[in-house]
């Protein structure tokens, strides 16, 4: 059993402990990249303590945020852990983020460490100045490993209690400034444990990772899953149909967003036999199409297990793992999770198959907003339910599903429209690969129900042929006022479509 300088785990290091206690031989290996590179589980220990004594001496106290913008690598998942074992909050962000915005999150998280790529190093330290910056390049290079190189390969453990912050994860921001999310010990350790036993990981898993490691899905679910079961991962810097083909043999999950599932029905290795050795198929961070669900199902024979969850609260549901999974759903609530679904007016709790507001009671929800008092006690109930913006509605079996976020419905001429419902009926159409519906500024209406279409060239496809394909499918009011033709819809780095950028794209569609 591998633990702290003491040779045992400190129980109050919260999620530290919880992985070592799955953790029984150093020699097992936990992580293995494309080239063959293989980390154990004793080196990744090994490298975390190092890590964790190079953020000491960088400076890094417990309760000080850590900011890391770095590229996907093993050592950056070793700095992850890094970070918990020195009782630190985590801070990781997009590698895309330019300069000008990362600046934004300095000045709001006030870091007293930066970890950055070394093309990043002097501008980060123009920024501020006052700042210890470290530099990590995709080969975990630079400044930090040298630092890490010269310290001790054991390190104890800083006491943490369930509750104090682990991590701090921004969300998109795309109703206004970004808000961090501050996710406890307790957290994380109570969402792991629960998706381990859903999801029956074992320590004979390999997991196929080809997400980002600055979001919930990459770094919370997937990592955090496979070192609580004493699993494995095959560890791809990024998405690659070719090379994710070529390895599904070798592994049994793979955890994705429906964008991976949508090109990987397009290579032509896939099939049953590449799937062979899988057992299960995860999705999430955006919704499923059902028939990307179907089209799957056909290909390899394995039905996607599809579920929901978001930064503020890790997973909320799940489809079964031994039962029906319904496409289009998002499955049933986890075990030690309460979901109610209630009027977004007044709060009053909805029959089953009425939409209204998703909330979420467990011991998965965040502790709140970093700095923003106000914005977190508005955002939950006073019996504890966070609010979470998502709509949706339950079937009769408890299945739930989603329809879209709030800020996302359409009030037209006084109508209630929600998008997920046109948009079900337009993905449907022959020659359409997929759809965004919108409501944008009218002068008659308030809204005009707008759709933005991806099509395939298959059929003759006019704002014409749409609307008279509409036609008697759906209420008047929900009916399209324009359809627009685009290549490509925009996308976030997890695979969700921005509506707010085309909302900023077409604003004026209407008043011209």
């Amino acid at each position: 059993m591998y633990g702290s300088a003491t040779g045992r785990p400190n129980v109050k290091s919260h999620l530290f402990a919880a992985i070592l206690e799955r953790i029984s031989d150093g020699d097992a290996p936990f992580l293995e990249t494309p080239d063959g590179t293989v980390m154990t589980y004793g080196q990744l220990l090994a490298q975390s303590a190092q890590f964790a004594h190079a953020l000491g001496a960088a400076g890094a106290r417990p309760d000080d945020r850590v900011l890391v913008q770095v590229e996907k690598s093993p050592e950056a998942v070793a700095l992850y852990l890094a970070c918990i074992r020195t009782g630190a909050i985590f801070v990781p962000l997009n590698p895309a983020y330019t300069i000008k915005e990362i600046e934004y999150f300095i000045a709001d998280s006030e870091p007293s460490l930066i970890i950055c790529r070394p093309a990043l190093h002097d501008a980060m330290q123009r920024l501020s100045p006052s700042l210890a910056c470290k530099t990590m390049d995709e080969r975990g290079q630079g400044s930090l490993m040298t630092l890490a190189a010269e310290q001790a390969k054991e390190f104890s453990d800083a006491p943490r209690r369930s509750q104090d912050l682990a991590a701090l994860l921004y969300t998109s921001g795309t109703t206004g400034r970004a808000k961090g999310a501050m996710l406890s010990h307790g957290n994380l350790v109570s969402n792991a444990r629960t998706l381990v036993d859903a999801w029956h990981f074992s320590s004979e898993d390999v997991l196929l990772h080809a997400l980002p490691i600055f979001h919930v899905h990459g770094l919370f679910v997937a990592i955090n899953v496979t070192l609580l079961a004493g699993a494995r991962m095959l560890f791809l810097p990024r998405f690659d149909a070719e090379e994710m083909v070529r390895l599904m043999p070798r592994t049994t999950v793979m955890m994705g967003v429906p964008t991976f599932y949508v090109r990987l029905l397009q290579h032509p290795g896939l099939g049953g036999d590449v799937c062979a050795n899988m057992r299960l198929f995860i999705s999430g961070s955006a919704p499923l199409l059902a028939d990307t669900h179907r089209a799957w199902l056909r290909s390899t024979r394995h039905s996607i297990l599809e579920r929901y969850g978001m930064t503020e609260t890790g997973m909320n549901t799940s489809n079964p793992y031994d039962g029906e999974r319904v496409p289009g759903s998002v499955g049933l609530p986890l075990p030690g999770i309460e979901i109610r679904v209630t009027n977004p007016d007044g709060g009053a709790p909805c029959a089953r198959g009425e939409i209204g507001m998703i909330e979420v009671r467990g011991p998965n929800v965040f502790k709140g907003y970093w700095r923003m008092p106000d914005k977190t006690k508005s955002e939950f109930r006073d019996d504890g339910f966070f609010i979470t913006g998502d709509l949706g509605r339950f079937d009769e079996r408890g299945y739930l599903s989603i329809v879209g976020r709030s800020k996302d419905l359409i009030i037209t001429g006084g109508f209630n429209v929600y998008p997920k419902e046109v948009e079900l009926e337009l993905d449907t159409l022959p020659g359409v690969i997929e759809s965004a519906v919108i409501g944008l500024p009218h002068e008659d209406f308030g809204e005009a129900v707008t759709a933005v279409l991806v099509i395939d060239g298959s059929e003759p496809m006019t704002e014409e042929h749409v609307l008279t394909a509409l036609d008697g499918r759906l209420a008047r009011f929900k009916q399209p006022k324009r359809i627009l033709f685009v290549e490509d819809l925009p996308r976030n780095a997890m695979g969700k479509v921005e509506k707010n950028v085309l909302r900023e794209r077409y604003r004026d569609l209407y008043w011209g």
